[in-house]
This record gives C-alpha cells, sequence and structure tokens, in this order.
C-alpha cells in the first residue's frame, strides 16, 4: 500500500529509536479502499516527551498525548502535518464528548480498542504489509458494514458525536450500519444534545455533501437523531398536501433533497428546508390545503436553524434567500422580460442558476416527472437575453454626479430617491436607459419633494409584487 515516504520517515525515526509505530485509524481504511488518505496518523508506544526527543520539529500543545509533526517542503512551508499520539486508553465521559480521565499505554491493542468503529480500529506497520486488525475491520470493510467497536452502547456514551459519524461514513462510503449499532444509535440518540453546534454542523454537511444525502437524513430520521438535529423537519412528517404535490411535506422534503441537481451543499440544503413552514402555515380551503406565505415563513425558520447550527452570516443568508424566493413565477407567454430582470434585481445574478436547481428539485420531489420543464428552460434562455439590460443605480445611464450637474443641485437623500424611481422605470422599459431620456425623466422629477419620490418608487415597487403575488396564488393553489 502506498505509505508516503515522509510517514515512513517518521514511523522509522520511532522504531530506530525502540519504539512501536503503525499508521492508523482512517488513513489505514482508506488505504484498503484504494481511496487517497487526507490526513496520516500514526501511533506510537513512546510517550510524548520522547516523541518530541526523537521528532524535535514536533509541537505538543494538548493532553491527549499527540504530537504534531510539520512536513516541509524545499521551500521551508508547511505541506503537511502527521499526528503522532501515544498508545491511549480513557475513562469518564462526563461531557459526553471528552474523556474524563487519559492514560498511556504500551499496548497497541489498549489504543485500538478505544476507537470507534471497527473500520476505524486497524494498525498497519510502515512497510505497507502488515496489518493488526483485532476487531474484524477488514471484514467489515468487505461486507460495507459500520461496527462500532466492542460494545456499542458504550462507544457512543463516549463521544456522542459518533452517532452522527456513523451515519456521516455510511453516506460518504455507501456503507450500512450494523443493526446492533443501529439499535444502540436509537436508544441512545438523545446524547447528541451534548454536542457542540458547531460539530453536528461540520458532520451535517459532509453528509449533504456525500452522494447518500438524502440516505443520510432518512438514517437521521429514522434513527431518532433528526428530531434533534433540525425539529422543525420532523415537523412535516404526516402533514398532507393537496393538488400537485402526492406525498407529505416531510417526504416531499427530503425526495426535493434527493433530486437536487446541484452537488454544493447549500443548494440541497435549502431543498430539504424550502416547505419548512408549511405544517405552521397549513389552512384548509374548500377541502384543498393551503399554505399561503409559507415561503417567506420558511426563509426566517431556515435562517433561525442556521443561527442555531453555528453556520455563517453568508451561508445561512444565501439559503434563505432561496427558501424565500422559491416560488418564482414564471409561465412562457405571461411572463414579460420586466419580469425576468426584477426577479434578477431581487435574488441576484449570482444566484438564479442555483434558484433554477431548487426549482427542478422541487418538481420532481413531488412527483413530476420532467427534470428541466421547458419553462425554465425558457426562463433561462430570457435570463440569459435580459443579462447585459439595467437592473441597479450603477447601471443606469446617468449616475449621482451627473443628476447634481443637471439640477445643479448639492449632495442629498433626494439624488438616491430619483435614481430609485428611475431605476425602477428603466427596469420596466430598458429603451428609458439613455442620457437624454433619463436627464428630461430627472427634471421631472425634481418638482417631487424627498417623500413624494420614495413614496413613487415604493408604490412602483410594491405593484408590481402584488401582480407577482397573484400570478404565484394561481399556480400554487394558495388564497
Amino acid at each position: 500500500m502506498n505509505i508516503p515516504e515522509y510517514v515512513k520517515n517518521i514511523a522509522a525515526k520511532l522504531e530506530q529509536a525502540g519504539f512501536e509505530a503503525y499508521v492508523v485509524g482512517g488513513c489505514v481504511r482508506d488505504l484498503l479502499m484504494s481511496r487517497e488518505p487526507k490526513d496520516w496518523d500514526i501511533t506510537t508506544d513512546a510517550r510524548p516527551e520522547k516523541i518530541l526527543e526523537i521528532l524535535p520539529e514536533g509541537k505538543y500543545e494538548n493532553v491527549f498525548g499527540t504530537v504534531l509533526v510539520p512536513v516541509k517542503l524545499v521551500s521551508g512551508e508547511t505541506e503537511d502535518v502527521v499526528e503522532v499520539t501515544t498508545y491511549r486508553s480513557e475513562q469518564g465521559y462526563s461531557d459526553r464528548r471528552h474523556p474524563d480521565e487519559i492514560k498511556f499505554e504500551d499496548s497497541l491493542e489498549k489504543d485500538l480498542s478505544r476507537r470507534d468503529f471497527t473500520i476505524n480500529a486497524m494498525a498497519l506497520k510502515s512497510d505497507g504489509r502488515t496489518i493488526i486488525d483485532l476487531f474484524g475491520g477488514e471484514k467489515d470493510l468487505k461486507k460495507k458494514i459500520i461496527r462500532a467497536v466492542g460494545e456499542p452502547e458504550d462507544r457512543f456514551k463516549e463521544d456522542a458525536l459518533r452517532l452522527m459519524r456513523a451515519v456521516r461514513l455510511a453516506c460518504q462510503l455507501g456503507f450500512t450500519i450494523e443493526p446492533k449499532t443501529e439499535r444502540a444509535m436509537m436508544k441512545l440518540a438523545g446524547g447528541i444534545k451534548f454536542i457542540s453546534s458547531e460539530r453536528i454542523r461540520d458532520e451535517l454537511i459532509k453528509i449533504l455533501e456525500s452522494d447518500k444525502a438524502y440516505e443520510g437524513i432518512m438514517m437521521l430520521h429514522e434513527l431518532k437523531l433528526l428530531q434533534y438535529i433540525i425539529p422543525e423537519l420532523e415537523r412535516g412528517v404526516g402533514v398532507e398536501q393537496s393538488r400537485h404535490h402526492v406525498f407529505s411535506v416531510f417526504k416531499h422534503s427530503v425526495m426535493s433533497l434527493k433530486f437536487t441537481p446541484n452537488k454544493k451543499w447549500q443548494i440541497r440544503l435549502a431543498s430539504l428546508l424550502h416547505d419548512i413552514a408549511k405544517p405552521q402555515t397549513k389552512k384548509t380551503d374548500k377541502g384543498y390545503a393551503t399554505f399561503y406565505n409559507h415561503d417567506l415563513i420558511g426563509a426566517k425558520v431556515a435562517a433561525k436553524i442556521m443561527f442555531r447550527l453555528k453556520f455563517s452570516k453568508a451561508d445561512a443568508d444565501k439559503v434563505a434567500l432561496l427558501v424565500k424566493n422559491h416560488m418564482f413565477y414564471y409561465n412562457v407567454g405571461e411572463v414579460t422580460a420586466s419580469s425576468v430582470r426584477r426577479l434578477i434585481r431581487k435574488v441576484g445574478e449570482e444566484n438564479l442558476a442555483d434558484l433554477i436547481d431548487l426549482r427542478v428539485a422541487d418538481r420532481l420531489g413531488s412527483g413530476v416527472p420532467k427534470a428541466k420543464p421547458y419553462k425554465l428552460r425558457h426562463l433561462e434562455y430570457m435570463m440569459e437575453k435580459v443579462r447585459h439590460d439595467a437592473i441597479s443605480v450603477k447601471m443606469l445611464a446617468i449616475n449621482g454626479d451627473d443628476i447634481m450637474k443637471l439640477l445643479n443641485i448639492p449632495p442629498s437623500p433626494k439624488i438616491g430617491a430619483i435614481l430609485d424611481v428611475l431605476l425602477s422605470e428603466v427596469i420596466e422599459d430598458q429603451s428609458l436607459n439613455s442620457q437624454e431620456a433619463l436627464a428630461k425623466r430627472g427634471l421631472e422629477l425634481n418638482q417631487l419633494n424627498l417623500d413624494q419620490l420614495r413614496a413613487r418608487a415604493k408604490e412602483k415597487i410594491e405593484e408590481k409584487k402584488m401582480e407577482d403575488d397573484e400570478e404565484i396564488k394561481k399556480e400554487f393553489y394558495v388564497k
């Protein structure tokens, strides 16, 4: 097996000093699966102070016996870091995450027995030929099974994050979780409450990025974990819909995730959360379910979920924006270039392709067979057609300086208000975007005071929003 020379060299130095040294953990698993390891870990019976004597470039800044050994390029820059850890056993996990006591050991078996899953509890001599497999990890690899080392309940009581890690590994590797391990996960699912939001977030992202994102969310649901991570999703279980939906809200949400034609986790998460507010907005009108404003409320709920799980503001804003606008109206023959320009201005050109992917996921998650119907393809055509049209003040043929010179007035809020009115009119009719036409219109608007100008701009925006809302209601059967 192909172990990098710098890893072999570190192990060799430890062995030459009279100590044992093994490559261990996930990198061994990856080597056996012909995958390229992302990280390299070495375990040894040498104590941290001895490791530092043998590898003086290392740093020891923890209590877990782990020395970080930098691997430097010829230029002196650090290319990689190898973790060299003393054999250890652990006792007491009062916070359900970290051991209360760590004991350094002389036995490799003691060290391997504390690890999470059998496929991560194998060690390999640096010659790449001798495998130490005390718990059947190689056999489980062949069977594609995630199995806890020893007694599953003990492993999950030690570190509750392993509950999510089991699901994440199953998704990343395409494995199934062994039944006894599954039962322990269901029994101890509440332990996930002891884990920090940041760690849960990181595991959730990895699940969403995997090729089995749908299966991962379903596993979290079936193993009773999802109720502690995104309880808002669980509220959609059994909430039936009408008309063009054949699934419950929850089933539709996870099916939308399954069919998202975009690998970015942010878009997949938006697909999963796009109907998150339907349970709380459901009403019945003449025998049909309606969910009016679920998009607007859903955006706030999605943002709240992402804040709770400590996602970045940029990611939370992106997901909330997609959720808020997922019901945009578009019917060929009824939608004008100006309405497409309004849509672009509202969501940003950089988000349009993602919004279309979300709409495709929404349709397929409803059981609609056509991945990208003609009207969405036509929208892409229209977007391309209007992509160079003016949709922001900076794209107008005149700017604030021009307005001040034209009207012979000093800088003031009135300049911005005039530009806002000009933009609202240009979005409707691009032929107005010329210096001559805008200058003429600017002179006319100068007759209005600041409050009147702001009211004019707001009136135009709200008028168009009302038109769009009425069309959305027709398409989605809401009142």
